[in-house]
């Protein structure tokens, strides 16, 4: 029997680390933000725009340069953006971090020291600071809506039409770090070494499932809900390493791992409101 235990636990990780970064980050990112936050149908456009932008990247070839440039300049506004917060606004050290990116990227990036350790290296970085910059513009309802919508999109993009595939296939050619790709641990005896990939918008979802647990039911229950997605992420790669071998919605991984564990937090919270307190 085949299994993988790295992917799962460094899901786990990036996710912890989201939800215990976010209480240090979640107030100056708001300031900056003018307290902003997204309504329901912003998420229902969110999910929409990211459809059309798949899509885009498909069937109109020209647009790869476009998203190299909007990738890069995303990316180097996020670290930008952090270091400026932790610098204590010191703009001179804040362009270094995405400087020093750029750099790397196009000097190393054909290289095997870009494509197994730097674009590693940096997408998991990205993969929080994505996280802890967007989260505060959700609110629990807008969650549930994102999650239930992004999870119906992406089992729609890789089982019934493989547009997010070719997607990936699109975005990665570009050597931008998008995805983390870990090896299989244990590997497969007689095999050599496989790797496994998934993409930052699974790493971001994980983490706004995450942060938005803490927020409501505190850091004890969000640790739970992490590890119920990562074992859920464990047991799907299980089937898909052993039986079925393909392409999977990661989102579906995810979201199964955390929606029995919070209804069944609020049946049980509903179900201590009706019962009679003591007088």
């Amino acid at each position: 029997m085949y299994f993988d235990i790295t992917m799962p636990l460094t899901l786990f990780a990036v996710t912890l680390v989201s939800i215990f970064l976010n209480e240090k980050t979640e107030g100056k990112l708001k300031s900056t933000m003018n307290e902003r936050q997204l309504g329901v149908w912003d998420a229902v456009l969110l999910v929409g725009v990211m459809a059309v932008m798949i899509y885009l990247i498909i069937f109109v070839r020209e647009i790869t340069l476009i998203l190299m440039a909007l990738f890069l300049f995303a990316y180097s506004m996020l670290l930008f953006t952090f270091t400026y917060m932790f610098s204590k606004n010191r703009w001179y050290i804040a362009i270094i971090p995405p400087a020093v990116f750029i750099i790397l990227y196009v000097l190393l990036r054909d290289t095997a020291v870009w494509a197994y350790y730097l674009s590693n290296i940096y997408a998991l970085i990205f993969a929080v600071l994505i996280t802890l910059y967007l989260v505060s513009l959700f609110t629990w309802k807008t969650t549930a809506v994102f999650g239930v919508l992004l999870t119906a999109m992406d089992i729609v993009l890789v089982f019934v039409t493989g547009t997010m595939v070719e997607a990936a296939k699109v975005t990665t050619s570009l050597r931008l770090p998008v995805m983390v790709s870990l090896p299989i641990i244990p590997p497969w005896p007689g095999s050599g070494l496989a790797f496994l990939s998934l993409g930052l918008g699974d790493f971001f979802f994980a983490g706004l499932l995450g942060v938005q647990t803490m927020k409501r039911y505190g850091k004890r229950f969000a640790v739970i809900a992490a590890a119920g997605m990562s074992i859920s992420f464990f047991l799907f790669e299980l089937l898909l390493l052993n039986s079925l071998r393909i392409p999977f919605a990661g989102t579906l991984m995810i979201i199964c791992g955390w929606a029995p564990l919070v209804i069944g937090k609020e049946l049980h919270k509903k179900h201590a409101a009706r019962q009679p307190r003591p007088s």
